[in-house]
């Protein structure tokens, strides 16, 4: 049985005082046991967070991190080895945000991938189409040869150790959602994608939907057989909201 995973990506927000007011405001949640909970800070909140979460059953993750595993001459990244020892168990790879404003190559996502898993860290595997690419039919072209860069240069298995989050790139920040069964469509081909190389890895992968992911639309979303839980954004930054979401992965 795969256990639900809620995880909140909080993007380029805060300052000290809002992390902290947000960390209080986690702490005082009663959170369902049976759903795995996470936190992404910027980085440079991360120490703080660690911190602040200690005892709680709230797992931190790192936005992005760099291309090779151990620390070295790369100004401005942060070493996957330097996340881990600072308490971080997850990493967001390929974000689109990423792919799309940043220009990250399936290549170095591949690299980011494996460096992050070289360091005991989970890598959340984003993938997702734009507007354009979903209105010309090509979804899961897309989706698809997203996941296939990872298998081809690592295999599947790496995914045994691994999450994927898909996400719509039209629905990110933009009040869009996918509907329940758009988004299962898609999360049903990537499971399909997964068992045609091991039907074990696909049957255990964690599959979680993000875009526009809310309290008042995310037990439909969950209620889906192939949705294991969300990604979310902008509702991650109020805890009673986040709260919310995440009682709704319980039931």
């Amino acid at each position: 049985m795969r256990r639900p995973m809620v995880a909140g990506n909080w993007k380029m927000h805060g300052t000290r005082a809002s992390v902290a007011e947000l960390i209080k405001g986690l702490s005082d949640l009663a959170l369902p046991s049976g759903v795995e909970v996470a936190v992404f800070p910027p980085a440079l909140y991360i120490n703080q967070v660690v911190d602040g979460v200690q005892g709680k059953a709230i797992a931190v993750g790192a936005q992005n991190s760099a291309v090779q595993p151990e620390q070295g001459a790369l100004t401005g990244e942060i070493a996957p080895s330097q996340l881990a020892e600072a308490g971080c168990e997850l990493v967001l790879i390929g974000h689109s945000e990423r792919r799309q404003i940043i220009g990250e190559s399936d290549e170095v996502l591949n690299r980011k991938f494996a460096a992050a898993q070289a360091c005991g860290l989970k890598p959340v595997l984003c993938v997702g189409e734009t507007l354009e690419e979903r209105e010309a039919g090509k979804t899961l072209e897309i989706v698809g040869r997203q996941l296939d860069s990872v298998i081809e240069a690592f295999g599947v298995e790496v995914f045994a150790q691994a999450v994927i989050a898909y996400e719509p790139v039209w629905a990110i920040g933009t009040g869009l959602t996918a509907s329940p069964q758009q988004a299962q469509d898609v999360h049903k081909a990537i499971r399909e994608q997964l068992a045609a190389k091991n039907p074990e890895v696909a049957a255990n992968v964690r599959l979680l939907y993000g875009g526009s992911v809310k309290a008042a639309n995310a037990a439909e979303l969950f209620g889906m057989p192939d949705i294991d839980g969300g990604l979310i954004g902008g509702a991650s930054l109020n805890a009673d909201e986040f709260g919310a979401i995440c009682r709704a992965a319980g039931n």
